[in-house]
């Protein structure tokens, strides 16, 4: 057939891509990739056409819904009994020997979330970490930090987004944690957040929407998807997010603008296809907090406002524009077979300036600061290539996931380090001149290339057992031309990784499980001697109880995990400025979460996290023995709704966390706090009314820090009005 040869050559050139090592050819092999899938279904296609036409009562019935697309029932609700993170396939959760935890978009709703922070206050083993509203995702989860590790549909994003990922653009959040290096290759070891994006559905949405609250807040934001064939397999997507808002802190304000295309076109009943975009422009003012001196800690000249701004609005602000395009591919083979294959490539620029808190001088009055400005370019193209297969050998059943993931991309992170005057906190003065070098204090773009082979197989054998074993292998080459040092280097890393979990459902609905998973992350820089930094690695072994009801209205977890970082970067004692890697941390912790449907109008999440970390290896000895910052021992969540029976249009919505104190290697203690939140909606024939209040109580509290002279305070109460409307 004429397809043959031109796979044939396809597959010969993406072979001679990958032992190539010309620059132009290593990008190459990237989009290699794309044409091969394309030219797997249209294989697939060419053989359907040929094949005799079957008896009409024989056929199978063709296949109308878009597979790839989330279901509505995975989004609605507040115990999702699947998720397709822990295998990048549908398993049910109780299924799955690892913690994996899921925010529907009706829980989303019903708590009026803005960011994604606010969307995983529910979620166990996440971190309520804030280092002030700077503009960032900031996220740690099982004590570890884990920002660079937010996917978006199972894709990792450039290293660097500054973009905050807007919630309004996504069906679900999944929170798997715990390493997860098997399946996502360079990830941190605490854990990674999958962002499951809208996209075409065979049914019209329509939807716009318009939300006001306290400090300012608007915003206006539309869904619209057009089935545009018969069947609904083609279908148009479109969501659209326009917000400003203000902030309690004077001068501090976020403006954005997004929007999100999606078009899913009919290739025959065995082939989905959803080509997508996004465009985001962000401008904003970035509030990182105040000194401890005043607020958390003594200060001699009285206490300081919450609310002060200690940068200087005459400097600048943060201007970051950023796109992605890409397409989500899955041809069904056969019945027991599908080739899957996702690519996004996107680019992310923009500006940053702002002014940081240096120590506060011994007056404790005066405010020492540096100001920085920042030159950002980034780019990413990311591509997954999977089979998934599944077949019966010797009465055992197989769920085989095996894949290629590649990514390539350049960054770009300039920055000039500027000289600026003391604030002098009590009688502030803005609109000082910053003094600025012509060079570049910072300038090393580099490059970076990924390829990891993985394989993992889900097992399931006997009466109620199920495993799940995975292997992975990595390679990465990082180029950095570091234009100020006038030096070039080249890191190459490799790694294999493994996992494996076992589950056992003891009796219906009840699974007792174990696992164990790695992870590995390159680090950037030289030892004193030159020598190149190892991959940071992760371990952990992690058991646990799961249950799901027969019906599904309720489902619960509970888990204790052990997870161990290795080859942390850590000063060096001999060589000042330089690094080794002699580090270690570790984090223990029990978790448990329950969600519930009920039948009776009431809904339920909640979430209790026990997390004990700890330094167990540093070169500074006074840090040895101490918790990591920012890790509360305890937290504890809950969120209800309940649907009037007297008022079946109206619902309403009460819940709350718990904070322990969080103490650390900083001089001060981040004490505990509880924060209640309500919310009351009324759903009309086409339209929904919902009207919240966050910090119900106004409490006061501080939630991060970014560093010693740093502490974040929280928003103080805050309402929120939103108005939907249907057609």
């Amino acid at each position: 057939m004429s397809f043959q040869p031109s796979c044939a050559a396809l597959a010969s050139s993406v072979a001679h891509a990958f032992t190539s090592s010309a620059p132009s050819i290593r990008r190459a092999r990237l989009f290699t990739l794309t044409p091969l899938a394309l030219c797997l279904a249209q294989a697939a296609s060419a053989q359907q056409a040929s094949a005799p036409t079957a008896d009409p009562a024989t056929a199978a019935p063709q296949l109308q819904e878009v597979r790839i697309n989330a279901s509505s029932e995975k989004d609605m609700g507040f115990a999702p009994v699947e998720a397709q993170t822990a295998s990048k396939a549908p398993m049910r959760r109780l299924e799955t020997p690892q913690s994996v935890s899921v925010v529907t978009r009706e829980q989303m709703e019903s708590r009026q979330i803005t960011n994604v922070q606010q969307a995983l206050q529910t979620v166990a083993g996440v971190s309520p970490v804030n280092f002030g509203r700077r503009g960032f995702d900031d996220l740690n989860i099982r004590g570890f930090r884990s920002t660079e590790s937010i996917l978006v549909d199972g894709l990792v994003q450039s290293p660097g987004m500054w973009a905050k990922l807007q919630p309004y653009g996504y069906e679900r959040f999944e929170v798997l944690k715990g390493s997860a290096s098997v399946l996502y290759g360079q990830v941190q070891p605490g854990g990674i957040v999958n962002a499951v994006s809208k996209r075409p559905k065979k049914d019209a949405i329509n939807e716009v929407g318009v939300e006001v609250g306290s400090f300012g807040q608007r915003t206006l934001q539309a869904d619209i998807n057009r089935p545009l064939s018969e069947s609904g397999k083609t279908a148009l997507r479109i969501n659209a997010q326009v917000s400003n808002a203000d902030d309690p802190t004077q001068f501090v304000y976020r403006k954005d603008r997004w929007f999100a295309p999606s078009l899913s076109i009919d290739l025959g009943a065995q082939t989905d296809l959803v080509l997508f975009a996004t465009y985001s422009q962000s401008e904003w003012m970035r509030q990182q907090g105040i000194t401890p001196y005043g607020t958390l800690l003594p200060n001699r000249n009285g206490t300081l406002s919450r609310t002060l701004f200690t940068g200087d609005p005459s400097f600048g602000v943060y201007d970051v524009e950023s796109t992605t395009v890409g397409y989500a591919l899955e041809h069904r083979l056969s019945d027991a077979m599908t080739f899957r294959q996702n690519v996004r490539y996107e680019t992310e620029k923009g500006t940053g300036n702002f002014v940081s808190n240096q120590a506060l001088q011994a007056n404790q009055r005066l405010q020492n600061r540096q100001a920085s400005r920042q030159y950002m370019d980034y780019d990413l193209l990311a591509t997954d290539t999977s089979l998934l297969s599944r077949f019966e050998a010797l009465g055992v059943k197989h769920q085989l996931v095996t894949g290629l993931d590649v990514r390539s991309g350049t960054s770009l992170l300039a920055s000039r380090t500027c000289r600026i005057g003391a604030l002098d906190l009590f009688a502030p003065v803005y609109g000082m001149q910053a003094t600025c070098p012509e060079a570049l204090t910072s300038d090393a773009p580099s490059k970076l290339t990924v390829a990891g082979l993985y394989a993992q197989d889900q097992i399931k054998f006997g009466q109620g057992w199920t495993a799940l074993v995975g292997l992975r292998r990595d390679w990465s080459t990082n180029d950095t031309n570091n234009r100020v040092a006038k030096t070039q280097t080249r890191q190459k890393d490799s790694a294999t990784t493994l996992s494996a979990g076992v589950v056992y459902e003891f009796k219906p609905g009840w699974a007792a499980y174990g696992s164990y998973g790695e992870s590995f992350l390159p680090q950037s820089g030289l030892t004193f001697a030159g020598s190149n930094f190892v991959p940071e690695t992760g371990k952990q072994w992690e058991a646990g109880v799961k249950y799901e009801s027969p019906n599904g209205q309720i489902t619960g977890a509970l888990a204790v995990f052990d997870l161990v970082r290795e080859n942390v970067t850590t000063a060096d004692p001999v060589n000042t400025g330089f690094s080794v890697q002699t580090g270690e941390q570790r984090a223990r912790g029990l978790e448990l979460e329950l969600g519930a449907d009920l039948k009776n109008g009431w809904k339920l999440t909640s979430a209790y996290t026990y997390t004990q970390t700890k330094v167990t290896r540093d070169n500074n000895a006074a840090i040895v023995g101490l918790p990591l910052n920012l890790t509360p021992r305890h937290t504890l969540t809950a969120w209800a709704t309940y649907k009037l029976p007297q008022y079946p249009h109206v619902t309403l919505g009460v819940g709350g966390r718990y904070v322990s104190e969080q103490i650390g290697s900083y001089p001060f203690t981040l004490p505990s706090y509880f924060v209640a939140d309500a919310s009351i909606s009324y759903v009309g024939e086409n339209y929904r009314i919902t009207a919240g209040v966050k910090n119900l109580f106004d409490k006061a509290y501080y939630d991060g820090a970014i560093n010693a002279n740093v502490v974040s305070p929280s928003l103080p109460r805050n309402f929120s009005l939103g108005v939907t409307y249907f057609f």
